[in-house]
C-alpha cells in the first residue's frame, strides 16, 4: 500500500476531505494532511505540528499538493504549499527519495510560483494529476 501526505490549504477542509476519501478509496495509507489549528493555541501547537508534517513527508511515497482554487486564482499555491512540495523535491533530487510529486493542476501565471512549477514540470521532476486522469 502506498503511502500519501496531502498538502494544500488547511481551510479547503472540505476538499482535503474529499482528497483523504479519494485516496482511502484508491488503497492508499494517508500519513497526513492539512489540518486546522485552533487560533486560541496556534503558537504552541503550530511547531509540532509543522515538524511532524514534514517527518510524514519523509515516509511518504507521493506527495500530493492539492492546489484547488482559492482568492480568486486558479491552482492557488501558498507559500507553505510550495515550501513542503519544495521538500519533497529536495528529498528526491539529494536523496535519491522515489517520492512521487503529483499537484493538483497547474497553477495560473499570476500564482507566485509559477515558472517554478512550469520548469520542474518539463524537467518531469512533478506531474499533474490532471494528466493522470487521461
Amino acid at each position: 500500500m502506498k503511502k500519501v501526505v496531502i498538502a494544500g490549504s488547511a481551510k479547503l477542509q472540505n476538499d482535503i476531505a474529499y482528497w483523504i476519501q479519494k485516496f482511502s478509496d484508491d488503497n492508499y495509507e494517508v500519513l497526513d494532511y492539512p489540518q486546522t489549528i485552533d487560533k486560541e493555541k496556534f503558537m504552541e501547537v503550530y511547531p509540532a505540528v509543522h515538524k511532524n508534517f514534514f517527518e510524514s513527508i519523509t515516509k511518504a511515497d507521493v506527495l500530493f499538493l492539492m492546489n484547488e482554487d482559492k482568492n480568486g486564482k486558479t491552482g492557488y499555491i501558498g507559500a507553505e504549499s510550495f515550501a513542503e512540495l519544495t521538500f519533497g523535491l529536495a528529498q528526491k533530487l539529494v536523496y535519491g527519495k522515489p517520492i512521487e510529486l503529483i499537484i493538483l493542476k497547474m497553477p495560473s501565471k499570476d500564482v507566485s510560483c509559477y515558472e517554478e512549477i512550469d520548469l520542474w514540470r518539463k524537467l518531469g521532476w512533478i506531474r499533474l494529476y490532471e494528466e493522470e486522469k487521461k
